[in-house]
């Protein structure tokens, strides 16, 4: 039996960064194309977010991290995912990410990542491609 429904997709700030305009951009182009959006606000602890989306059914979380800190929290993150037995929801995320750490973002769990300049419609585009794709098949 597929899921149905929309896309269900957690949007945070995880750490200390106080910069939320991106993410208050992209929750509302994910809210504009059809998908319910929880955004959770700033200064989340990766054990918040993953409350959160858990307990919200996401299908996916959305993190933006411009603090430098990514590497940390996307690990923290998977890594709680997976505690919770919970890996089916996808980590993607954007922000000020150097180019040499996506890869091993990538190879951690990262679904996708999107640096500055990403246009919110490949963003959309990406998430109705790759999130629940099982269920709409």
């Amino acid at each position: 039996m597929g899921v149905t429904g929309p896309i269900r997709v957690v949007v945070a700030k995880p750490g200390l960064d106080g910069h939320d305009r991106g993410a208050k951009v992209i929750a509302r182009a994910l809210r504009d194309a059809g998908m319910e959006v929880i955004y959770t606000g700033l200064h989340q602890t990766p054990e918040q977010i993953v409350d959160t989306a858990i307990q919200e059914d996401a299908d996916a979380i959305g993190l933006s991290i411009l603090s430098g800190a990514h590497n940390t929290l996307f690990a923290k993150v998977i890594e709680l995912l997976k505690a919770r037995e919970a890996e089916d929801i996808k980590v993607f995320g954007g922000g000020i990410i150097p180019e040499d750490d996506i890869a091993p973002l990538k190879e951690l769990g990262v679904a996708e990542l999107f640096t500055p300049g990403a246009a919110t419609t490949e963003i959309v585009d990406w998430v109705n491609a790759n999130v629940r794709q099982a269920a709409q098949t």
